[in-house]
Formats: structure tokens, sequence, C-alpha cells
């Protein structure tokens, strides 16, 4: 299998699910309304998780190991929604199975393993992508449109921050280090991939964090580019933040309200002009899109996403390593 499906003409592009978690509940649950996508498989580390999962969104298979998933010959694309840490081995475990990859953000815990996926990704012909659904969401993508065209001018500053109120759980994912968990790669790889997705890979990198229990809780981004633009940038896991985005230009700016990531539009802010708002059709806050987007590219033999390219999912990498060596953050077996 060369990774890129053969025929795919008149029907869905059926996927295998690979974990049980919330963000696997979602993709399954927006896909179900997508004529042009069905989940037909779910993995699980546990067969009772796995067949639970497949009871609960009714998806006919259900297996206890990935590599079942992988020689199920009914599944066309995988999406892997494991835990961070776990995103590397599962990856590798569907590329070598000449499987079409849909991986969740972040890619990997750091820019070596996810070298290692794209080179291996690139060997064998087969398609990945990071599951970076604001590359995909229509909004998004009629900002990018407009800030290459000229409307705001030179582009001098990014403003963009996601921060939640996490509970006080010593369980839950986000506080454990052995699962990558910490504010910057669940929430700051965010406003990380906006900014670059203007302004693409920062040139310098300060950052200022609160650590606790092995994982940052509190972060700041302060990035500078050549063109002499900056990037200012926070998340955190103790502080309901306002979670909006402003690229500003030097004739106007675009503003991006609560929930910058998935919105349904922008206001664009414009020298001599009163503000136009932006609005696109259909639903913002689903998966739907990324999904939309790998089948286009496996129908059209793409083995890499222009909207996702790989290069700027490595690029993301190297920019969130240097976030975590300026705060000191290790994770186990670093």
């Amino acid at each position: 299998m060369d990774g890129v499906a053969k025929d795919l003409t008149g029907r869905p592009v059926r996927w295998g699910v690979v974990a049980t978690g919330g963000i696997a509940a979602k993709f399954t649950r927006d896909l179900a309304a997508e004529p042009d996508a069905e989940v037909v498989a779910v993995a699980s580390r546990t067969e009772a998780s796995a067949a639970a999962f497949a009871e609960r969104h009714g998806v006919p298979a259900a297996y206890g190991d990935w590599a079942a998933l992988a020689a199920d010959p009914a599944v066309d694309a995988v999406y892997v929604a494991t835990p961070h840490s776990a995103h590397h081995d599962a990856v590798r475990l569907f590329l070598e199975a000449g499987r079409p990859v849909l991986c969740e953000k972040p890619f990997t815990l750091d820019a070596a393993e996810a070298g290692s996926l794209v080179a291996l990704a690139r060997e064998r012909g087969v398609f990945l992508m990071e599951a970076m659904w604001m590359y995909c969401n229509p909004a998004i993508r009629r900002m990018v449109e407009l800030v290459r065209d000229g409307a705001i001018g030179e582009v001098r500053a990014v403003h963009a921050d996601f921060g939640i109120d996490l509970p006080p759980d010593p369980s839950h994912r986000l506080l454990d280090p052995a699962l990558g968990g910490g504010a910057l790669l669940d929430l700051g790889v965010y406003p990380v991939s906006f900014a670059q997705l203007v302004l693409g890979e920062p040139e310098d990198v300060t950052a200022w964090a609160r650590l606790r229990g092995g994982v940052d809780t509190h972060t700041g981004m302060l990035f500078g580019y050549p063109s002499g633009a900056m990037a200012a940038l926070t998340c955190s896991l103790v502080a309901d933040t306002a979670r909006t985005a402003v690229v500003t230009g030097s004739t106007g700016r675009v503003e991006f309200h609560r929930g910058f990531f998935h919105p349904r539009g922008f206001t664009l802010h414009r020298e001599g002009r009163a503000p136009e708002e932006f609005s696109e059709a259909g639903p913002a806050d689903t998966l739907a899109y990324e999904a939309a987007e790998v089948a286009r590219c496996l129908r059209a033999g793409e083995r890499e996403s222009p909207l996702v390219p790989l290069d700027g999912s490595l690029a993301v990498m190297r920019t969130l390593d240097a976030v975590r060596e300026r705060i000191g953050l290790r994770y186990p077996g670093e």
C-alpha cells in the first residue's frame, strides 16, 4: 500500500479513530453529520474501552490494539487522538502500515520526534497531516487571503491568548508531565501556530512560565522576526483568558473575538473606513474541515496538505522546543 486511497469515487472516506477520549468523541460526532466521511473503526489499548466507544457512537468495528486497526482493509485514513506522548509511536505504526494519517496537535512532544515522522512519511510516500483544525477553518483562511493581499499593509504585530481555569485535579492529563501536560503543548500551540500562519517561524524567542508539578501552568512568549514584527502570546491553565487574537499591520488590523482558533468570522479595521465584519457560512466549532482537507488531498493524490504543510508543523515544533528551553520545561526521559 502506498498510503494514498486508490479510489474514493462515489463513496465517503472511511476513518479509523485511535483513542477514546474527548477529542476522539468530538471527531466522531462531527463526522457523523458529514456525507463525505464516516468512522468505521476505533482502536484503544483495551478492548473494553474500544467496545464502549463503538457502542456509544455507532462505530462498526472496535479493536483492543492499534495494529489490528492498521490491518483493517475497510479503513482509508487514520485519526490519531491519543495523548501527546503517544503520538510518535502511534503515527509511526500507521505510516509503516501505509495508512494515511491525521495526527492531533501538537504533532509530537518535540521537533526531533516530529522530524522522524515526516521523514518516514516522505520516504514511504504516505499522506501525513497535523490536525491543526484552525488552519482549515474558513474564516482563518479568509483572513490569511486578506493579509497576504495587503488589506492591512505590512504585518507588524500578532497578539493571541488561550487560557482556561483548570480545576486542581492532579489526575488530569494536562497536569501529568508523563503525558506531555502543561499549558504550552495543549493550548499554547494555538497562539504559536496562529502567529506562524501570519509571520512564519520567529528569529528570536523569549519566554517566561510558572512551573508546577513538572508542567507549565502559566506561560508568556515574545517572538521577534527579521521584518521587525513581533508576536506576544500567552497560554494558561490557571486563568480563563479572553482567547482572542489580533493581527496588526501598518494600515489596519484584524480582530478575532473569543475562540479565535475556531472562529465564524472576524472584524477588519482599515484606515479611513468603517469596520468591516466578515462571517463565513457553516459551523465553526467542527473538526469536519480538517477531515475534508484530508479527503481532498487523498482524492488528488497529494501526500501533504498545502493548508497544513508538514514543514510548517516542524517549524511550530521547533518554536515550542525553544520556548521549553527558555522556561526550563523538560518531560520525563529527556
